[in-house]
């Protein structure tokens, strides 16, 4: 068979398509949600070929990330909605560590 098959899972997820420096580490946040992990690599592509030499030279680049968001949500509300979400997470994630002792590295 030519081609691939594509899993309900690929099919059916959104994508947020993120703008970050891999220089300085800032995020531009999503610029995109869309369905479906072809269409979001398409879309991905699209922006990618858009970008001037300029902001790429500088550190701009684009990713993917699966997202809970539904495809058309607003980019500056999908930012919000995915900083909030990555707050929480950190926050849980320090309340799992342990506590290290006052004398830690001394």
């Amino acid at each position: 068979m030519n081609g691939f098959l594509l899993t309900h899972d690929d099919t059916s997820t959104a994508f947020a398509i993120i703008l970050h420096n891999v220089r300085t580490y800032r995020s531009g946040g999503v610029v995109a949600v869309v369905h479906g992990k072809r269409n979001a690599e398409s879309t991905l592509k699209d922006f990618q070929e858009s970008q001037s030499p300029s902001d790429h030279h500088a550190g701009w680049r684009y990713f993917l990330e699966k997202s809970d968001l539904a495809a058309g949500t607003d980019p500056a509300e999908a930012t919000h909605r995915r900083q909030a979400d990555l707050e929480r997470r950190e926050a849980k994630e320090s309340q799992n560590d342990p506590v290290r002792p006052s004398n830690f590295g001394k």
